[in-house]
């Protein structure tokens, strides 16, 4: 099987990237293992343009937003399937210093197309938001599993799949310098699967700093349409259920449910939620493959000249995904380098 690219890993980074590249013309190969922990599986998929705690605008949030939705629709329409909720984000105030700071923020034009309005008193039913709060737009989740599972039937009808684990001491180059694994000639070879790609030969100097998370599926009395999100989010389920995230644990990097984040997660979830928890339906752990400048890392292998890695997308991946998928693409099919900001070469200095 001879392909342009052969990439390892069908994450959100894999099946959106081999996605681009399909669409433009190249041949393609994933090699995934189906690893039911893997951090895309497991993430809730929220894409809010004002974050932290701090409540500020996102990193490239005036590039990066505009091509989310357009991009999950057009995807959703290849693969068949509905994974994307645009959703509004409720996010209290916790002052009346807080209140008036974007009171003045949203008659700022560069705030327009994120911000629904600025509510000054109490809005939600069953939510603290004594100071009111901010609703905002272009946000929602992306039912990340779903995507993951309709993009691994569209790759498998058309060949483009093997579920297999990959292993770097089974590769081989040829005379060409192409390489071969098992009975795959591929031209290039792209590292897309997250924490692991930090562990294999070509890439162990880059300095991925993994985190882990952890997220509830709670049964609550309480109900609403938008995201809540003040500490934690909460987005509803129906029928009861919220799924409430997330802790960000760089200590502790084992996939194992843990009390303490339950109880993190639940406190939390108490100070913004007063309605008490009922029952814990579902308890989900992940490693996210976060990066040290918490930026993306894109580009080419210093020596390997056909050797890649498109990572790093960590805890805002849904966001970052689309955008940055698009320079990778670039890169790969036309040589038009990615953005200093996210570029490989910023990490040379470590090998």
């Amino acid at each position: 099987m001879d392909v342009d690219f052969l990439l390892i890993g069908q994450g959100l980074a894999g099946s959106i990237l081999a996605y681009r590249l399909h669409r433009a013309g190249a041949k393609v190969q994933v090699l995934d293992d189906g690893n039911p922990n893997s951090s895309s599986k497991v993430a809730a998929g929220l894409y809010n343009p004002i974050t932290g705690r701090k409540m500020v605008k996102t990193w490239l949030a005036d590039a990066l937003f505009p091509e989310i939705e357009p991009f999950y629709a057009e995807l959703e329409q290849a693969l068949g399937q509905r994974f994307l909720y645009p959703t509004g984000i409720y996010r209290p105030f916790v002052s009346y210093e807080e209140q008036n700071e974007w009171i003045a923020k949203s008659a700022d034009p560069q705030y327009d197309r994120y911000i629904e309005k600025v509510l000054s008193s109490s809005a939600f039913p069953g939510v603290n938001d004594a100071y009111g709060g901010l609703l905002l737009k272009s946000s929602g989740y992306l039912a990340i599993k779903p995507l993951l599972q309709s993009f691994k039937v569209w790759a498998l009808d058309r060949e483009m799949l093997m579920q297999h684990r990959f292993q770097a001491n089974r590769l081989r180059r040829d005379q060409r310098g192409y390489w071969t694994y098992g009975h795959i000639v591929a031209r290039n070879l792209v590292f897309c699967n997250g924490v692991a790609a930090g562990k294999n030969p070509f890439f162990e100097w880059v300095p991925f700093t993994p985190v882990k998370g952890e997220i509830l599926t709670v049964k609550q009395d309480f109900s609403a349409a938008e995201i809540i999100n003040r500490g934690v989010f909460r987005i509803d389920m129906g029928e009861g259920l919220g799924k409430v995230g997330s802790t960000y644990n760089n200590r502790e990097l084992d996939l194992k449910p843990s009390a303490a984040g339950k109880k993190e997660l639940l406190d939390k979830l108490h100070q913004l939620i007063p309605a008490e928890a009922q029952e814990i339906v579902d308890h989900q752990v992940g490693i996210r493959p976060a990066m040290r400048d918490r930026r993306p890392v894109l580009g080419q292998h210093p020596a390997e000249k056909n050797v890649y890695l498109f990572g790093g997308l960590g805890a805002k991946g849904v966001s970052l995904a689309p955008f940055f998928s698009q320079q990778m693409s670039d890169f790969l099919i036309s040589g038009k380098e990615p953005q200093k900001e996210v570029n490989i070469n910023r990490f040379f200095k470590y090998i």
